[in-house]
């Protein structure tokens, strides 16, 4: 059973309407975040872009996956984990770029082919422990506390990490919906498709939002 726990901003109620895995994020005021060498106003912007960060960030479980409680974090996201950023938009944009060959599954031996929307949902992180961006947020999360973040980019930053969430829940609905639209009263091969090309849209839309976020773990300031 999955706990709808939420860490909720009024942005974050507006655009997420899903369960949500319990995620706690804690501030340490007293905590120096920036270096000696910061100016004052840097010093100031960053601390009101982490109190923003605190409640705009929204912590995601679907009702297919089940998370243990979360240790509030304090700490960047280590090169591995915005490796796995990186390797999972690498793959979001292979299954865009081959769409209908991905998402077509047939029988062996020339058997019947039919559509299947369980890779978009693979690489949305949504069906393995081991999918590179499964419970990405966790790492998304961290990025405040990234000393050589470019401030700038910081409101970019929490906007794409609500956008991905929303895209990733509709993308996960309509997948999981087309899998057994075939079956449904009144469903069919139409149906099926017609709720894999929404799903589609949602990937395209995550896939966007994912690229802002690599942009802003990525770059330097200027």
């Amino acid at each position: 059973m999955v706990r709808p726990t939420i860490i909720l901003s009024a942005a974050a109620m507006a655009s997420c309407a899903y369960a949500f895995a319990p995620q706690q994020v804690v501030v340490n005021r007293n905590n120096n975040l920036v270096s000696s060498s910061t100016t004052a106003m840097q010093a100031s912007r960053r601390d009101f872009f982490i109190r923003a960060g605190s409640t705009a960030l929204v912590t995601l479980t679907t009702a297919t996956i089940n998370s243990s409680p979360a240790v509030a974090a304090t700490t960047p996201p280590t090169a591995e984990e915005i490796e796995r950023i990186k390797v999972g938009y690498k793959n979001i944009q292979y299954l865009l770029d081959n769409w209908e060959q991905e998402t077509t599954v047939c029988r062996e031996n020339g058997g019947e082919c039919k559509r299947d929307a369980d890779a978009a949902r693979r690489a949305m992180g949504l069906r393995s422990t081991t999918d590179p961006l499964f419970q990405i947020e966790k790492v998304f999360n961290k990025v405040k506390y990234m000393e050589d973040i470019d401030l700038d980019k910081l409101e970019q930053f929490f906007e794409a990490t609500e956008d991905w969430n929303t895209a990733m829940n509709m993308s996960n609905s309509m997948a999981f919906i087309s899998q057994f639209a075939e079956y449904n009263p009144g469903g069919g091969k139409d149906e099926v498709l017609k709720y894999l090309n929404e799903a589609e849209i949602q990937v395209k839309l995550a896939e966007k939002a994912l690229s802002v976020i690599l942009d802003c773990v990525t770059s330097s300031p200027q």
